[in-house]
């Protein structure tokens, strides 16, 4: 019999091909999908991704997104508190497992790791250990398809913002910088690919720099 298990979802290609592989699973059956975004400006908290386009992900899907929306004033501690809430909701619905996208951040899986045991659930990373470079061309390969709609550019240029994740985009990458972005470099929403009923639609908005750092591209539901 399957267990039933959340999926911690950002939106983005490793969230995604995480899913994907959790689908594929016989012991796993994911019933829900968990994201964080920002109650201010109605965008995701990583990646400022319009919230109408993640319910249609969801839909594509077909799970049910629960949302855990933060305010700019909540910071780490208000964030701590309000993950923490939704995780032991999900405990007395009877879950006892959530999964997760990250890759080989060690510091970041045990501080979620922790925070999941300290209310008695566990904690699984289906794509764990995969080298980035494998994992970005069987992205690719599986037919994913993603927009980068965050580029940090105090580590990559912002010509790189609103580019498609492909072949090209990989290729024209600098020396030194991660396939799969797990320094931050940039972030990823994905559109198309085989968790997905149809494609997501949209067209690409404005561009903007934020922090004196952080360049944007704006997507726009269609």
């Amino acid at each position: 019999m399957k267990k039933p298990i959340i999926m911690s979802y950002s939106g983005g290609k490793d969230s995604s091909l995480a899913l994907y592989e959790l689908s594929k699973n016989r012991d796993w059956e994911v019933k829900r999908l968990l994201t964080t975004a920002n109650s201010t400006y109605q965008r995701s908290s990583m990646h400022g991704v319009r919230m109408e386009l993640f319910q249609q992900q969801a839909e594509s899907i077909g799970l049910p997104l629960d949302v855990v929306w933060l305010t700019p004033e909540d910071g780490g501690d208000g964030y701590q508190k309000k993950m923490k809430a939704a995780l032991e909701g999900y405990k007395k619905e009877g879950f006892r497992h959530i999964a997760f996208g990250d890759l080989y951040l060690e510091d970041v899986r045990e501080y979620r790791e922790t925070m999941n045991e300290s209310i008695g659930l566990s904690s699984l990373f289906p794509v764990w250990g995969t080298p980035t470079k494998e994992f970005a061309q069987n992205f690719i390969a599986l037919g994913f398809k993603a927009i980068v709609v965050c580029v940090d550019t105090t580590q990559l240029d912002a010509f790189f913002c609103g580019r498609e994740f492909d072949q090209a985009f990989l290729d024209n990458l600098p020396e030194g910088i991660d396939w799969c972005a797990e320094n931050g470099e940039f972030h990823t929403f994905c559109y198309d690919g085989p968790i997905f009923s149809k494609p997501i639609l949209f067209t690409r908005g404005d561009e903007t720099l934020r922090e004196e750092r952080f360049q944007y591209i704006d997507l726009l539901p269609v």
